[in-house]
């Protein structure tokens, strides 16, 4: 995990890859409590034996569910010191690149894109976030994330 001291300090990471965040294992528990939390119960994502036989030979995992883990992807790549929050602003846009078969590790890289001052000493950023699964040759979801931290 990388350590910056101030909003500064990594602000001056624009254009860089600041983190590859932990690998993060994708669950059946996940999914299912994913799919209860949103009401969204295709078969695909909760019926193991029917999805088994279905269009990727195994149960995968909300698109959304992906997306969601963002906040666990930034948090367990670096720390801000002299910060005391933050709060998810916005997508620029999202893909679903490919499928997430539950059982699959996932890790994101992430890049700093742009950043700008906003109001109460704070700084909005806008991140390229990649969604990486171990083993597969393409990313599984690739998105444009507004952040916004304040001391």
């Amino acid at each position: 995990m990388k350590t910056f001291e101030t909003l500064a300090d990594l602000a001056a990471c624009v254009g860089q890859e600041v983190a590859v965040s932990d690998w993060l294992t994708i669950t059946q528990a996940q999914v299912n409590q994913f799919a209860q939390a949103t009401g969204d119960h295709q078969w695909i994502h909760v019926d193991v034996d029917r999805a088994r036989a279905g269009p990727f030979g195994e149960p995968i995992a909300h698109g959304f569910l992906t997306l969601s883990l963002l906040p666990v992807f930034f948090d367990s790549s670096f720390d801000i010191r002299h910060s005391g929050m933050g709060v998810n602003y916005g997508l620029n846009r999202v893909r679903f690149t490919a499928p997430v078969p539950v059982g699959s590790r996932l890790r994101a890289r992430l890049t700093l894109l742009a950043t700008e001052p906003i109001e109460h000493e704070g700084l909005q950023m806008t991140w390229s976030v990649v969604v990486e699964r171990e083993g597969a040759a393409k990313p599984v979801c690739v998105a444009e994330a507004l952040v916004r931290r304040y001391p």
